[in-house]
């Protein structure tokens, strides 16, 4: 049976390392743990399981903790999990089931699902994804194909039928919002999948007062012809929420028609349904955020095109002294949020 390091980066997680790190005891050979700067009983809790411990000081960069706890894995793979993940005890027999199938295959990755997105407000838009978790920490590489032959580069993945439960204990957008900022202060070009992650982030859990501090690289994001139609689409969402908060008509039309290049995006009919709603103007943001939730999907946060619009639509009909009308949207709201 094959080996395997569990490697982790945590800070301030006294509250759910321990139930991590129990549920991965007696499946695991080897407990990583780099703290980046605890100041309550986090490293207590670590030794405590059983972990070997380590210092990091903290960069802003989570690759770099990262790839420094995988430097100190010493097994033939190395499982990344988070403090706020846990496996139950179906699931922690498929995990030594998989200890023992792996031996016999040459892969280098293996992808779990995580599971419990949506019920805490995380930047994903779905409740249940594939992501990489097991890696194979010495790589060997093979010659391919019987004339002209090459080494092959690409990964083995496989997928597991593993179900890893996410139970954060708080919204980390706050954290994260930062490290973007600090990124973008630094000169570094977000990748497109950076970019649309700090779209996300702002959407789901970012302040009035984070949305103005984005708005300057957004701006030249929305202009930058080297960024792709996704691109722009998120950083016309972004500055037309900026825009509804700074009440800035002409900014508003002008990030909705880059939206309406293609097909308009859920985020921004409500975006034009609370500028509307700002203005009193009832009937005219019932039309929008009918569109958001009906006729329109969302490129960053699902819930703008399920319950929210839903939401608004009720404060609407509220607003113009329609109770029942008012009534059916928080019903509707109700289901969309219960997933049915």
């Amino acid at each position: 049976m094959v080996t395997v390091s569990v490697c982790m980066i945590v800070k301030n997680e006294e509250e759910c390392l321990g139930r991590c790190l129990k549920s991965l005891q007696g499946i695991v050979d080897e407990m990583i743990v780099v703290d980046t700067g605890s100041t309550d009983k986090t490293k207590e809790i670590a030794k405590e399981c059983g972990a070997k411990v380590y210092d990091f000081k903290w960069t802003g960069d989570f690759s770099e903790a990262r790839n420094y706890s995988f430097s100190l894995a010493t097994c033939d793979y190395i499982y990344a999990a988070d403090a706020d993940e846990e496996l139950d005890e179906e699931n922690r027999q498929r995990f030594v089931k998989l200890k023992e199938d792996i031996e016999k295959l040459d892969i280098d990755i293996v992808q779990m699902y995580y599971c419990n997105q949506l019920s805490f407000r995380t930047v994903y838009n779905y409740d249940r994804e594939l992501r990489p978790k097991l890696f194979k920490r010495v790589r060997h590489f093979v010659w391919e194909d019987p004339i002209h032959e090459q080494v092959s580069l690409e990964p083995v993945v496989c997928n597991s039928d593993i179900e890893i439960i996410h139970r954060p204990r708080e919204n980390h957008a706050g954290r994260d919002l930062a490290s973007f900022r600090k990124a973008v202060d630094d000169g570094r070009y977000l990748s497109k999948r950076l970019h649309n992650m700090y779209a996300r982030e702002l959407f789901m859990g970012g302040t009035d007062d984070d949305f103005i501090k984005a708005k300057e690289f957004f701006k030249k994001s929305a202009c930058d012809t080297n960024r792709g139609v996704d691109e722009i689409k998120e950083a016309s969402c972004v500055l037309a929420h900026v825009a509804v908060l700074e009440d800035d008509a002409p900014a508003l039309l002008k990030y909705s028609l880059k939206d309406a290049t293609t097909e308009m995006s859920s985020e921004m009919c409500y975006e034009l349904g609370e500028y509307y709603y700002g203005k009193k103007d009832y009937d005219e943001a019932i039309i929008w955020f009918f569109n958001g939730a009906y006729e329109c999907e969302s490129v960053l946060d699902i819930k703008k095109s399920k319950e929210l619009p839903r939401l608004a639509l009720a404060k609407c009909y509220r607003a113009l002294g329609n109770e029942e009308q008012a009534a059916d949207y928080e019903r509707e709201a109700a289901e969309c949020e219960k997933g049915e």
